[in-house]
């Protein structure tokens, strides 16, 4: 595996991150509001 394929990856799993915690976050401030 390439350096570049290794960021690329990494670049990946954190974008998948940010996705799922947006989710949770928006999930909860749902919940709050009702």
């Amino acid at each position: 595996m390439s350096v570049f394929e290794a960021l690329q990856l990494m670049i990946n799993f954190s974008g998948l991150i940010v996705a799922v915690l947006a989710l949770v976050v928006s999930i909860i401030v749902l919940k709050d509001k009702k």
